[in-house]
């Protein structure tokens, strides 16, 4: 493969090349906050981190906007915060401060609604990311805050209910993601 044919997979301008290194650190930096909520949870240090983390999925977002979105971005930036929310999300299972049912329920709508995208877009259909699967990351991202908060530590029932409503967006936009590609099916007549 070229270099250029290699450019054009992970972008040309400098926004592209900031927000697709972002993600590549969100990728690289998710087992060392997954060790840090293992090792010292709760603890200020650990709250920091992950927040940070969170805000270099909103600012690799800010970048990308300005840029063309790349292949490479758009299969490597959704697929970091599952990453990001699993790895925790099952640190915080094996810790206690999370039952394995609500974490367990969003593992298997991410893996199938990546599959399902996978699928669809190895055959020439793109199902684009929706508003309501944002506000689903944003929502996991902030049930995880919470149970690493150490304010929080006495209220865990505050991380809980958040993690469940995770859990409603979470399939409600896995839901969307379905009835897109039916609807798109239907326009396109492709099988």
């Amino acid at each position: 493969m070229s270099s250029t044919a290699g450019l054009s997979f992970i972008g040309r301008s400098r926004w592209a090349l900031a927000a697709n290194s972002l993600t590549m650190f969100r990728v690289a930096a998710a087992p060392v906050l997954a060790l840090m909520v293992a090792a010292r949870n709760p603890s200020w240090a650990t709250f920091v981190f992950g927040w940070l983390l969170g805000a270099t999925d909103v600012l690799d977002g800010s970048f990308a906007r300005r840029a063309s979105p790349t292949r490479f971005g758009a299969f490597l930036d959704p697929l970091a915060d599952k990453i990001v929310v699993l790895l925790v999300g099952y640190t915080l299972v094996g810790l206690g401060r999370f039952h394995w049912i609500p974490v367990t329920l969003i593992m298997v709508r991410e893996v199938a609604i990546m599959a399902y995208r996978s699928y669809w877009g190895r055959r020439g259909l793109a199902i684009p990311a929706r508003k309501s699967a944002k506000y689903k990351t944003l929502i996991q991202g902030v049930a995880l805050a919470a149970a690493l908060c150490p304010a929080l530590d006495g209220a865990l029932w505050i991380a809980d209910a958040l993690l469940w409503t995770a859990v409603a967006f979470t399939w409600v936009s896995g839901l969307q993601y379905a009835l897109d590609g039916r609807s798109a099916l239907r326009v396109t007549g492709a099988r």
